[in-house]
């Protein structure tokens, strides 16, 4: 694999419209730009997103990497392959009391949801709050070093408090752009900010808000090259996180549909869930929690199929939901691994 090697604050000024990159967590202030890499930049002028990877890719992708990749063996790992602080964006790095708004964007929404994905999403988000599986993200906290392997009561730990969705809000009185591109997401993210309240210093630097698009309605490249991704922008209500949230159902199989026999519409749920812990552990990509690779706590355990950290059907609030595990630098003695209870 060819890798690429540029400071940071150079980034910004290149004039590629995409670039595919991961940000290397060991060494703040530099980024290592690979084709299979989850952290990339997509859109000219706007900062990095980080995706998750299609069922199809995240298999090929663990399968090449073998032992040594930053997915590595399904469910294990060792230090060297651990989450690393990389110094927070602006001062943050984790959400230290998520606060989750779902956004069900575009009047696209009206009268067609033929998965009953909004109602979902509303269930799920409003479940996972203060559960064992979500409890991983704990693990993980800001104001320590960069290079930061284990907290360990140091620093302000990312937070996993019951009622994290705060509120969510059907935008639906016009029609979202048939194919949003990055920066649609961007604006829809900063009006949603808007729309709640949130506007005055400080009051995103622990929110994320959640866009979702309509069945139809997704973002080019949804199905084929990702499932969703999580990214940031800058507003004068500060930096505002957000992930585009395709209609989930629509990619078939290949963004979880029976993924482990876990049910027609068991990517719903895995892929949010996902989106979730890493906006907790990475609000504003990619200041947060990485491995050397680039990926995230969602990344290094997405689409397991069997073994330690298969994705499974788990009890949040009194429901089912099927979820994926999350990386656990702490599993194992300190090895690391992927869990579903932490």
């Amino acid at each position: 694999m060819r890798l690429m090697r540029f400071p940071a604050g150079l980034l910004a000024g290149l004039s590629l419209t995409v670039l595919s990159g991961a940000a290397v967590a060991a060494q703040p202030g530099t980024v290592t730009v690979d084709s299979a890499g989850v952290v990339r930049y997509i859109e000219k002028g706007q900062p990095p997103v980080v995706i998750h990877l299609t069922v199809e890719q995240a298999q090929s992708r663990r399968a090449a990497q073998g032992n040594h990749g930053s997915h590595g063996k399904p469910g294990g790992g060792s230090q060297t392959n651990d989450l690393i602080y990389n110094g927070g964006t602006g001062g943050v790095g984790v959400e230290t009391a998520p606060a989750i708004y779902l956004v069900l964007w575009g009047s696209q929404w009206n009268n067609n949801d033929p998965s009953g994905e909004a109602g979902i999403l509303e269930s799920f988000l409003g479940s996972m709050g203060g559960s064992k599986w979500l409890n991983t993200v704990t693990q993980y906290c800001q104001k320590v070093s960069s290079g930061t392997i284990y907290c360990n009561g140091a620093g302000t730990p990312a937070g996993n408090q019951s009622g994290m969705l705060v509120n969510f809000w059907y935008d639906n009185g016009s029609a979202a752009p048939a194919r949003p591109k990055q920066s649609d997401f961007a604006a829809e993210a900063v009006r949603a900010a808007s729309h709640f309240g949130n506007t005055a210093a400080g009051s995103n630097d622990s929110t994320q808000y959640v866009i979702a698009t309509a069945t139809g309605n997704n973002s080019s490249g949804f199905g084929r090259q990702y499932c969703a991704y999580h990214s940031y922008t800058t507003s004068s209500y500060g930096d505002v996180a957000y992930t585009n949230l395709p209609y989930i159902t629509d990619a078939g199989a290949s963004c979880g549909a029976n993924f482990n026999g876990l049910g027609a519409d068991a990517g719903i749920t895995i892929v949010e869930g996902h989106e979730a812990a890493e906006t907790i552990t990475d609000q504003f990509p990619s200041g947060g929690w990485l491995d050397s690779g680039g990926s995230e706590i969602g990344d290094k355990c997405a689409w397991i199929s069997s073994g330690q950290g298969a994705s499974a059907d788990v009890s949040l609030g009194g429901n089912t939901y099927p979820v994926q595990s999350l990386w656990s630098n702490a599993f194992n003695g300190g090895a690391g691994g992927c869990v579903l209870s932490y």
